[in-house]
């Protein structure tokens, strides 16, 4: 493993990431580029797993916002990331990357039903797995989902991949234009300030599991390596303090 500071990482990305500029939809060229990197850090003998956001097809809360049943939207944002992962399934095995997809909604005729003993052998095998259908639970999120499975496989760290940003600031940078980037945060600072990192269910089950975090841009090729060997690129979160 030259160079690689982790052995076993989730790499968490968001359904946004794979649609990029355009905030909807899938870009092959996108799917294609972030595919190319997981090969990189694959081929350095990292073991990796990834969760993906279904936000670029549908968001529960959205739904939920419109009128609909919130259990009933949350399942459908569960059925989008299905979508993105086998997307990302398709890229990775075109490169010559063995690829697993599992859902925690079982449905055999397009992936694995999720199993945690399955997911580790698999891990194990060098193969790289993509958890589907977050929880499988309505009113939890993906970022929920990635600490999930994080903490079940027993991850050295959470690689946060963002589209619209290169880190975790004070506010919005895209909105305020004084905000101001922090290299390292604990959860605790998180939870405090409110930080837009992840959700608070997420950020309290990474904190009691000391589970760090690593806040980067997907956009920028070759981040992910740079994220793998702990190179200082975007905001590291982890700890109480």
């Amino acid at each position: 493993m030259s160079g690689a500071k982790y052995e076993r990482v989730v790499l968490k990305l968001s359904g946004e990431a794979l649609s990029g500029g355009e905030g909807q939809g899938i870009s092959p060229s996108i799917v294609q580029s972030i595919a190319s990197q997981v090969k990189e850090i694959h081929e350095m003998g990292v073991e990796v797993a990834v969760v993906v956001g279904g936000g670029n097809i549908w968001r529960g809360k959205v739904g939920s916002e419109m009128g609909m049943d919130r259990a009933t939207a949350d399942y459908m944002g569960m059925l989008a990331t299905v979508m993105n992962s086998l997307a990302m399934q398709d890229s990775l095995e075109s490169i010559g990357v063995e690829t697993r997809v599992q859902t925690s909604i079982e449905m055999r005729q397009v992936a694995e039903p999720y199993i945690r003993r399955k997911a580790i052998r698999h891990l194990e095998k060098k193969r790289v797995v993509i958890f589907a259908a977050g929880t499988g639970n309505p009113y939890f999120s993906t970022d929920t989902t990635a600490a999930l499975r994080a903490a079940e496989i027993e991850a050295d760290v959470i690689l946060m991949a963002k589209n619209n940003v290169d880190g975790v600031y004070t506010a919005d940078p895209t909105v305020d234009a004084t905000a101001k980037k922090y290299d390292t945060l604990s959860y605790l600072d998180v939870l405090k300030e409110g930080l837009a990192v992840m959700d608070s269910t997420a950020s309290s089950l990474c904190m009691d599991n000391d589970i760090p975090l690593v806040v980067f841009s997907i956009m920028e090729e070759g981040n992910i390596k740079r994220a793998i060997c702990g190179e200082e690129i975007g905001t590291v979160v982890k700890g109480r303090n």
